[in-house]
């Protein structure tokens, strides 16, 4: 607790608050009154008492919130009757913290808080939250099926096949060379990738996926999500269908075969060793190993004698040795148990802390840990240490943890956070005005749109193999970059026809207005229309993406901006036009958050090519206030306070890879795992895999679903 205290002390925001959105400013006012009595009468508070405060809240807030009934913003403070009514909301509490700490309270037209009082508010409401937090639950992780990406990935492992499944748009890039080595922690000074969802089939290349197999539907992200999320990986009658047949077209094809399946020697081909042994000898074993790999765990002998028997039936008919087991294989790969990931309501507790917590069990957390890692099932020394009740063991999970973050599988992880995180499947349609801008497009159609794509990505993927700093992810010395995207950056196209496999070099950066995910084209251009860039569309991204506050939606009325289609609009900037956006007052609250951030970016065009003027002659006004308290003139201002404000997004992106390990939806007893792991990042363990590490051995994802945390009596 006195760590905890001394950073807020510092002003260090520990706590992640839910959005106010549309809120507005009658509950910001009332809420800054209640807490500015919470700082003066904090003895009333010691004493569970909120009399004395009545007065403040009849005449500030309770006309909006709570008089008659009315309730605005969802939020009655007339019910806080005690110290245990705010207590036991702990996403009250964590939204007062926020307005406090990120200065929203009071509004602009209300005194501002002192500073002392400020802080000394925020040390007591933590307090308050820390408490309130010790018994609450963990969100519940539903059962759930695997998405496409973890299907393709579990089933080339389990067959051990050299070749995908089936074609997988997810992955937005294309390695063309074998340079994804984690185990070097060193990236190649120039790489060949291409994009396949803008582009066609390379030439030359052995085709994607089994010959006969179609994939599923591509499975969505959540909003402000991942496709991993379990409450929306459902089954419908369709598409279990669909997985029937998929699972028959896989073990039917002609490309599950001795040359593509390293598993083909102890899974189909016949026994070579000269014994005589019954059928049901030899494929026992067989069916044994593989099906302890497809359900993650060792199968029980009712199920076990089940297989045998119906493949020693298959055998007596008539099937050969090889057809046989294909017939075992496409009956396991359509089973619930192969397709669904469910957690047993009773198991042994895991005391990585040295606890008594009910936690997941071994099992459990090997399916856990490769489906954060490797998009995949777990593979056979994680169930062998799982199998002996070894893998819980703290320091046997950290090494497994490095063997994981090391093996090539873990591109598999750099295919699908990344992208994902960063919403770039929108670039793919994002069509720039080729009247306007011309050079977007090249030879045969194509667009620069897929030489942006890659820019992020292998900034992404050099942090990861080279075990760099998050932060770096904001502020690199570095970026990747083609003679294409480069021209782009130029304004102009001309830089060869190297369209669809591309050769990308590492080049270093001295220039603040590149590198970085927030600035490179990709972004810019898949957050502006075809004519003109966005900057709340921008604002909403960052808020997002970059510090994991997504804003409310708007109101369904708010009228569209206006084009630039009169001689009277042509005049204006976006800023002007957007001014009548902020004067409604359900709309101010969130437009004080994103219009800053969007606003900070519009030096940056459609296309992402830097503009010191729009086109009829009007200054480009980057000016703004960031969180509240940093007035900036340029881009480069903005960016060095983002880098001062590090915590933010070191929190932010901690919390979007705690949610992606989960595959659930964060909730407030989740927020002291984060507090942790944010400040062991800002004392300096802030490499990539020291982060993903972390997460893996965090409370939340150790923990068994929906369990109540028990509080130690010491």
């Amino acid at each position: 607790m006195k760590e905890r205290v001394k950073c807020i002390m510092n002003d260090f925001p520990y706590v992640k608050g839910a959005q106010l959105g549309g809120i507005g400013k009658a509950l910001m006012s009332c809420l800054c009154s209640l807490i500015f009595l919470i700082g003066s009468s904090m003895h009333l508070y010691a004493t569970d008492s909120l009399k004395g405060i009545h007065t403040v809240l009849d005449s500030h807030c309770i006309k909006c919130h709570g008089k008659d009934g009315k309730v605005k913003g969802k939020v009655n403070l007339k019910e806080l009757k005690s110290s245990n009514a705010l207590s036991a909301n702990p996403e009250l509490l964590e939204t007062l913290i926020k307005v406090l700490r990120d200065r929203d309270m009071p509004p602009e037209d209300e005194p501002p808080v002192p500073e002392n009082e400020r802080k000394n508010m925020v040390v007591w409401l933590e307090g308050m939250l820390s408490e309130s937090l010790k018994g609450e639950p963990f969100l519940h992780t539903s059962i759930r099926r695997m998405n496409r990406f973890q299907y393709n990935n579990a089933v080339v492992d389990l067959l051990e096949s050299d070749r995908e499944i089936f074609r997988l748009n997810e992955r937005l890039m294309r390695r063309r060379e074998d340079y994804f080595k984690p185990e070097t922690k060193k990236m190649p000074a120039q790489v060949r990738v291409s994009s396949r969802p803008l582009s066609k089939d390379i030439d030359n290349q052995r085709p994607e996926g089994f010959k006969g197999v179609a994939s599923f539907p591509q499975d969505k992200r959540a909003e402000h999500g991942y496709d991993n999320r379990a409450d929306h990986l459902t089954l419908s009658p369709l598409l279990m269908e669909s997985f029937l047949k998929l699972s028959q077209t896989i073990s039917e094809s002609p490309d599950l075969n001795s040359k593509e399946c390293r598993s083909w020697p102890w899974l189909f081909a016949s026994p070579d060793d000269g014994a005589e042994k019954t059928i049901e000898e030899v494929i026992k074993p067989r069916i044994t190993k593989f099906l302890r790999r497809a359900f993650r765990r060792p199968v029980d002998p009712v199920t076990l004698d089940r297989f045998v028997q119906f493949a020693s039936k298959q055998h007596s008919d008539g099937a050969s040795l090889e057809n046989t087991m294909r017939s075992v294989v496409g009956v396991v790969l359509g089973m619930p148990d192969f397709l669904y990931f469910y957690e047993a309501p009773k198991v042994e507790a895991i005391d990585v802390k040295g606890t008594n917590a009910q936690s997941s069990a071994d099992f459990e957390l090997a399916s856990r840990l490769a489906l954060f890692f490797w998009s995949s099932i777990p593979d056979d020394l994680l169930l062998d240490l799982a199998e002996k009740g070894q893998l819980s063991d703290p320091k046997i999970l950290s090494a497994q943890i490095d063997r994981m973050l090391n093996d090539r599988k873990s591109s598999r992880f750099c295919d699908n956070f990344p992208a994902q995180w960063l919403q770039l499947d929108r670039l793919i349609t994002s069509v720039p005005d080729p009247k306007k801008f011309p050079y977007f497009y090249l030879v045969d159609g194509y667009r620069t749109s897929m030489h942006m794509l890659p820019e992020p990505l292998l900034l992404f993927e050099t942090i990861y193999i080279e075990d760099r700093s998050i932060v770096e992810l904001l502020d690199p010395k570095f970026t990747w970059e083609n003679g294409m995207l480069k021209a782009n950056y130029e304004g102009h196209s001309k830089a060869g026809h190297d369209v669809v496999t591309q050769l990308f070099k590492r080049v270093p950066l001295n220039d603040p207005r590149r590198g970085g995910v927030i600035t490179n084209a990709a972004v810019m251009t898949m957050t502006a229309t075809p004519t003109r860039t966005q900057p709340i569309t921008r604002g909403a991204w960052i808020n997002a993406v970059i510090f994991n506050e997504p804003p409310e939606p708007p109101p369904a009325d708010v009228p569209p901006l206006p084009e630039a289609n009169t001689e009277e609009l042509e005049k204006l900037t976006i800023r002007e036009r957007l001014s009548a956006h902020r004067k409604r007052e359900d709309c101010a609250g969130c437009h004080n958050k994103i219009d800053p951030m969007g606003f900070a970016l519009e030096n940056y065009g459609p296309t992402g090519v830097w503009r010191d003027k729009y086109e009829n002659g009007r200054d480009v006004d980057v000016s703004g206030i960031l969180f509240n308290q940093y007035k900036f003139k340029t881009f480069s201002e903005f960016k060095q306070f983002v880098i001062k404000e590090k915590h933010r997004f070191v929190r932010g992106f901690i919390s979007h890879l705690l949610s992606y390990a989960l595959s659930r939806e964060l909730g407030p007893a989740d927020s002291p795992a984060l507090d942790e792991m944010t400040a062991r990042a800002m004392a300096g363990e802030d490499n990539m895999r020291s982060v993903l590490k972390r997460i893996a051995m965090s409370e939340p994802f150790l923990m068994k679903n929906n369990f109540k945390k028990k509080v130690s009596s010491n």
